[in-house]
């Protein structure tokens, strides 16, 4: 007899459930990604240009251990857009939490601070500051070892060439605003648990006036708004990314992406040889 185990891969882009399939099953690898931050607004036409959305979470494990009964899979949206121009000054609203229940959990990206002044929030990775300036939040929030995420960048004021500063990256920091350029999400994090190499979990980019607008990070980052009516980019679904922050012509914060979830599993089998 001769043991030949197979591999089969359970993608989550939406929630659900996931059971081992017989009890001698082992999970050798997981990837869950929580939903990236939304960029921040300029809804009352505030000067100033605000900051990127977080990435979402970025967490993974080896040989995990997972019950044998039905567990509950929860893949989190992205945090939504802001509010429309004139009715507010909207903080990016924040992403949701991607989980395995009872295995494994990764934080919702922070919001991207608005122009008014404002940081950006605390999350699986950080929200870009505001041009005001605002400081960029806290990554790795709650902590988690491996760090889940990275901070992000503060933004800068220098007349009408200001910036908001990028969300954090699962694996790097969001760039800070330096004229004449606003900051850069912070790079994502590759992964081959699908079968195939992707980047997950990249960081919104600032907003500009009239500076250059920050690049969103590798891993479904979107851009910031930029010059003129430059909208910003949203994140990418299913990678986490972060939404880019909008400036003053083009308020209003582009949404975050949503997170995925992936578990392996190795089934043995026997075969007579």
């Amino acid at each position: 007899v001769i043991n030949t185990p197979s591999t089969r891969t359970a993608n989550f882009t939406d929630s659900g459930n996931f059971q081992k399939t017989n009890c001698t099953s082992t999970i050798p690898e997981v990837l869950v990604v929580a939903g990236g931050g939304a960029g921040g607004g300029d809804a009352s036409g505030n000067c100033g240009s605000a900051g990127g959305g977080g990435a979402g979470g970025y967490r993974t494990g080896t040989c995990v251990a997972m019950p044998n009964g039905l567990i509950t899979v929860t893949v989190g949206g992205g945090g939504a857009q802001g509010a429309v121009p004139g009715t507010g000054k909207p903080t990016g609203q924040s992403g949701n939490d991607s989980l395995i229940c009872g295995v494994m959990t990764s934080t919702g990206g922070g919001g991207g601070g608005f122009s008014g002044p404002g940081a950006g929030t605390n999350g699986g990775s950080g929200g870009g500051g505001s041009s005001i300036p605002g400081s960029g939040g806290s990554g790795n929030t709650p902590p988690t070892s491996p760090s889940q995420g990275n901070n992000g960048g503060t933004g800068r004021t220098c007349g009408t060439n200001d910036g908001g500063g990028g969300g954090g990256g699962s694996g790097g920091t969001g760039g800070n605003a330096a004229a004449p350029k606003a900051g850069d999400g912070g790079a994502g994090t590759a992964n081959d648990i699908t079968g195939s190499c992707v980047t997950y979990a990249g960081g919104g980019g600032g907003a500009a006036r009239t500076a250059t607008k920050g690049c969103g990070g590798s891993g479904g980052g979107g851009a910031g708004g930029g010059p003129g009516s430059t909208a910003a980019g949203a994140g990418s679904a299913n990678t986490g990314g972060g939404g880019g922050g909008g400036n003053r012509a083009c308020a209003v914060g582009a949404a975050g992406g949503s997170g995925i979830v992936v578990i392996s599993e190795t089934i043995p089998k026997c075969a007579s040889g």
